[in-house]
């Protein structure tokens, strides 16, 4: 399968929405009604307010399933858990640049050890804070709620930051994905894909359809 770039829309559901006492199902469910990536938002209780799961989870998914996993560490720490998740069998990596940690290192680490690396920024913070790592990244996240818990409402406020990430990456000729999560289903995201986002993490909006298949293609065409 040709990767897809920064100009193609890939529709990610969250792991986080789906049936955990049928995980195996629900993920080739997704992968069925047409996902691309499989996005699994993994929280340790201290960066977040939330615990979710860890590596053994992702392992589980990558064994029983052929999907591009799309891996968001919202921990503290993700330098210290990083080797974890790559051995689980992650395919992109993204972490905080509000966590404790060194930005740069663990980018560079991630890329190291042979997984796409991804980077992430809650609502509140500036976009002037990931600029410095912009021409190192494969995905800049801009979450689209606070981060923590699924079911939140979609923050309009973040739109003017995924056009100022997508103006910047077309200006220099880079070609990282934008990526948004939180409150997306097909009328958000024609507006998040308006203000240059291509990837879409939708959680509640697919696993929790009445048709998952045409969730997922309302998404993709919004």
């Amino acid at each position: 399968m040709i990767p897809p770039t920064c100009r193609d829309r890939v529709i990610a559901p969250s792991l986080l929405a789906a049936d955990f006492s049928r995980i195996r199902e629900e993920v080739t469910r997704a992968i069925h009604s047409g996902a691309d990536w499989l996005h699994l938002d993994v929280m340790d209780g201290h960066f977040v307010d939330n615990i979710s799961f860890g590596p053994a989870v992702v392992q589980a998914v990558h064994e029983t399933n052929d999907i591009y996993l799309d891996v968001h560490l919202m921990v503290s720490r993700p330098d210290h858990f990083l080797p974890r998740f790559v051995a689980a069998g992650s395919d992109m990596i993204t972490v905080h640049v509000e966590a404790h940690h060194d930005v740069a290192a663990t980018l560079r680490a991630i890329r190291d050890a042979g997984c796409k690396a991804g980077l992430a920024l809650n609502p509140a913070t500036p976009f002037d804070h990931v600029v410095p790592h912009l021409e190192n990244i494969d995905l800049l996240l801009c979450m689209t709620v606070v981060p923590g818990f699924g079911g939140q409402s979609f923050m309009p406020e973040v739109l003017p930051k995924i056009e100022m990430a997508a103006k910047y990456r077309d200006e220099r000729g880079l070609g990282y994905h934008i990526e948004v999560d939180g409150g997306i289903d097909a009328l958000t995201a024609a507006r998040c894909g308006k203000a240059g986002a291509n990837v879409m993490v939708a959680g509640s909006s697919t696993f929790r359809a009445p048709d998952m298949s045409l969730a997922v293609k309302e998404i993709r065409e919004a």
